[in-house]
């Protein structure tokens, strides 16, 4: 009996924790494509299950080079880490000779620029915060590594402020220069709208309306600020299946042993 229920427990924690993550997936995928998500927001990656969908975070890498890089840095993100969106060693490479780097001191004790390498990580578009501060009038550009992680219901409220530009109120006093938005505190962003409809066409093809354009960016950032979910979600899937086999069969035993004392 023991035997059975063993051989029928590890069955079970062997296939669920190779086909949930897939299947979970392909169901969300499925659902997603179904809603609006003008609606609402429905994120591959929450649950238990969260998966990343690569064709996702694909073009929402085209986004940041295209849009975002331009204002904004990932100076904790590496050229190597796009290796978990589904690129090759060699497309790495060749994305990573794009960008100059500036390195240093040589034997010389002179800084100099070379072309980047997988090891290196994303260049941010000003020298400093100072540089960066005088570009915007005063106002900082953050890195957006992290941005995910450091607000509140970080993917639903950037996808928010992305797509809430609007005219504000008749009796909203507005300073040129600044930009009424209400998902920002006060009201007021110094950032004009980023993206908007079609403001890159995308690769794949893909339609790049505003609400896509901004779903595929909220992806993209939060793979950079958890690059490990799928792995950690997936650890711990298996970790809950094999503590529940063990209590049943902790359980059982114990059926088994109290069964022969009372005999």
């Amino acid at each position: 009996m023991i035997k059975k229920l063993l051989l029928i427990i590890f069955s079970l924690f062997f296939l669920t924790s190779n086909l949930f993550g897939e299947v979970d997936f392909k169901l969300k995928k499925k659902l997603l494509s179904e809603l609006d998500i003008e609606a609402g927001h429905s994120w591959t990656f929450k649950g238990i299950f969260g998966r990343y969908d690569n064709s996702t975070l694909q073009r929402g890498l085209q986004i940041y080079q295209e849009v975002c890089s331009a204002c904004h840095g990932m100076k904790r993100l590496r050229f190597r880490e796009l290796k978990d969106l589904g690129f090759t060693n060699d497309q790495i490479e060749k994305y990573a000779e794009t960008f100059e780097i500036l390195d240093g001191p040589n034997e010389l004790g002179e800084m100099f620029i070379r072309t980047g390498k997988p090891s290196d990580t994303f260049v941010s578009p000003y020298k400093n915060k100072e540089e960066a501060k005088a570009s915007f009038n005063g106002s900082y550009p953050p890195d957006l590594s992290l941005l995910t992680k450091a607000k509140k219901n970080g993917p639903d409220y950037i996808y928010s402020l992305l797509t809430g530009y609007e005219d504000p109120p008749k009796d909203f006093e507005l300073t040129d220069g600044l930009y009424y938005n209400p998902y920002h505190d006060g009201k007021v962003i110094a950032m004009p709208p980023p993206i908007y409809d079609n403001v890159i066409e995308y690769i794949d093809g893909t339609d790049a309306n505003l609400h896509q354009l901004s779903y595929d960016i909220v992806n993209f950032l939060n793979w950079a600020a958890e690059p490990e979910l799928q792995k950690r979600k997936s650890l711990g899937l298996k970790v809950l299946l094999f503590l529940t086999a063990l209590t049943l069969l902790l359980y059982v035993t114990m059926k088994e042993i109290w069964l022969r004392i009372e005999k």
